[in-house]
């Protein structure tokens, strides 16, 4: 009877509970409101304007990767042939090596010449009271010079014909470069002409290429008909036109740079066979200003300078240098070439790109010029009046 009554006072409780109500619709917070709309946004932006990341360009175009050019990853590296491993192989130890240490660390100087050296009294001040510290080693392609100085005195080498602008050329600086490798001291290597005369005390020289570790060798991009426009495809697949390189013949070179030099007969070849005048019909190409520039910017570009010590005035716009004569030797002359810290290349396209970079010693800006050419042998007097005084450091 209690449980009856108990029973039903519940089930009288329960009538005068709310009933069910219907719930009405919720409101959706804002920040997934500007969620959904930002997410919107960014996805049509991916696909109109796609990322690089060849990852990214699958997932946000419905083209792929294919559509656009920019997109593509990269391509795998090619496969090097024998030839080309072995010769990268023995440049990478003579790289890695250690230097040579000698106790009497010298600077072979290389003078490529038709014949007769027109400045040699000029040289012998130069060398004089410095012995000991330098080699001299000639290179007479036409005629047996007849020397004045005791420095010069059976310095020949064993020389052979060269043509300008041909392999040749590329040819005797290898012959210089093998004959002074002879001499384990011979630690700097450094190429002038008969027309070359020294900007700078013979001190101010030794330490300037002795105290750093790169060669100062000129190498550039020139885009123009005698930069790029000169490169022949048969020189592929060793020697990729992005990496063909122009620059002035004249160097300064380190001893193991010298001897890469020497071991390379691989990419030698290509500009043996591929570059040289008359070229695929009237394409002139000319091996002593393209070889070492490229090469050397293909196995070690970090190695080099990508300027030449050697001043030359290309301001005249010809085919050849400025040519100073007896009335262009003066003081002021020197003071401003010696006074120039930033190395100039123009390319030969239409623009005429001025490229400026500044010359950099050790990490400092420094002067760039050592040595100078092209002076006429009717300069000689006056600058045997002037040495003393334009080569103070």
């Amino acid at each position: 009877m209690k449980a009856a009554q108990a029973w039903r006072l519940s089930m009288k409780d329960m009538q005068i509970l709310p009933g069910p109500r219907s719930r009405p619709h919720l409101r959706k917070p804002k920040w997934i409101i500007v969620l959904v709309t930002l997410v919107s946004v960014f996805l049509i932006c991916a696909y109109i304007y796609p990322p690089n990341n060849s990852v990214a360009c699958y997932m946000f175009s419905s083209n792929g990767c294919n559509g656009h050019s920019h997109w593509r990853p990269p391509p795998p590296a090619r496969e090097f042939s024998d030839e080309e491993i072995a010769s990268r192989v023995v440049i990478r130890d003579i790289l890695s090596a250690p230097a040579l240490q000698t106790k009497n660390p010298k600077i072979a100087f290389l003078f490529l010449t038709p014949g007769p050296l027109p400045f040699e009294r000029l040289w012998d001040m130069f060398f004089h009271g410095h012995e000991g510290k330098f080699s001299v080693y000639v290179h007479a392609s036409k005629d047996k010079p007849v020397h004045f100085s005791r420095y010069f005195i059976n310095r020949e080498i064993r020389s052979d014909k060269v043509v300008w602008g041909k392999i040749s050329m590329v040819d005797a600086e290898k012959r210089l470069l093998a004959n002074a490798l002879k001499d384990p001291d011979n630690q700097q290597f450094v190429l002038l002409s008969d027309s070359c005369i020294p900007l700078r005390n013979f001190n101010f020289v030794y330490n300037y290429l002795m105290y750093t570790n790169i060669s100062f060798i000129d190498c550039f991009i020139d885009p123009g008909p005698h930069g790029t426009g000169r490169y022949s495809d048969h020189m592929l697949p060793e020697v990729e036109k992005s990496d063909f390189r122009k620059g002035a013949q004249w160097f300064t070179m380190k001893r193991q740079h010298a001897l890469i030099v020497m071991a390379d007969s691989l990419y030698y070849t290509k500009f043996h066979d591929y570059c040289k005048p008359g070229m695929e019909g009237s394409r002139n190409c000319y091996s002593d200003e393209h070889y070492l520039p490229t090469f050397f910017h293909m196995i070690d570009p970090a190695g080099i300078a990508n300027w030449s010590v050697t001043h030359v005035d290309w301001s005249e716009g010809k085919w050849h240098p400025k040519s100073y004569r007896a009335r262009d030797i003066t003081s002021e002359l020197f003071r401003n070439i010696t006074s120039i810290d930033e190395s100039v290349h123009v390319t030969s396209d239409e623009r005429k790109e001025v490229q400026v970079r500044p010359c950099l010693w050790n990490g400092m800006q420094r002067p760039c010029y050592l040595f100078a050419r092209k002076f006429l042998p009717e300069t000689l007097d006056n600058l045997l009046l002037l040495f003393s005084n334009y080569t103070k450091a």
